[in-house]
């Protein structure tokens, strides 16, 4: 995708490209934007699959085909898990057996976050605090655990989490060397 030097670039809007992931991962986002573009207009897809697990990903993808009129219909695909409810990625093969056992710890905390919300929990940050303090304690290094509107990421306000609007729990923390990403949608 790059038999030359690449003066030019596709720059996410940082409301959505510099928070969560690219906070940690700067200018990590501009890289995906400016391949996906560079290869959707190689090949001209009608459809492409993005997986829900690298979620700020597939916002941002399917924001870019809108805002730059492609053809492409983006079409979200659930992250798919194992038995345990690890969600698959490469950067699992890294994980030591003992880390390996440990890392569906991220989703269950997640879903733990998910199901306090249904319950009626409102206190946002007191619920992220308590997660990130629970991984922490299990040996993760966290850098983030956030609840955002699925809809543009954005912090819910008190009365949108009061009218159920749809929400999304996203985390990425690190088990050993092995940084690991996942969330859950509320």
């Amino acid at each position: 995708m790059y038999p030359e030097p690449q003066s030019y670039r596709v720059s996410p809007p940082s409301d959505l490209g510099d928070i969560l992931e690219g906070e940690f991962r700067p200018g990590f986002f501009v890289g995906v934007t400016t391949v996906v573009l560079k290869l959707f207009s190689c090949v001209q897809p009608r459809v492409a699959v993005f997986g829900k697990k690298d979620y700020q990903q597939w916002m941002i993808v399917r924001a870019m085909c809108r805002q730059f009129s492609l053809p492409t219909e983006i079409v979200p695909h659930e992250t798919v898990r194992d038995a345990d409810g690890l969600a698959l990625s490469s950067r699992n093969r890294f994980l030591s057996d003992r880390e390996r056992r440990e890392a569906p710890h991220l989703y269950r905390a997640l879903r733990d976050v998910r199901e306090r919300l249904l319950a009626g929990e409102r206190d946002l940050a007191r619920l992220q605090d308590q997660c990130i303090a629970e991984l922490s304690a299990s040996g993760w290094q966290p850098d983030y655990l956030a609840i955002r509107r699925q809809s543009d990421l954005k912090l819910p306000t008190p009365q949108q989490v009061d009218a159920a609007e749809p929400l999304v729990v996203l985390a990425a923390a690190k088990l050993g060397t092995t940084r690991l990403i996942d969330n859950v949608e509320v």
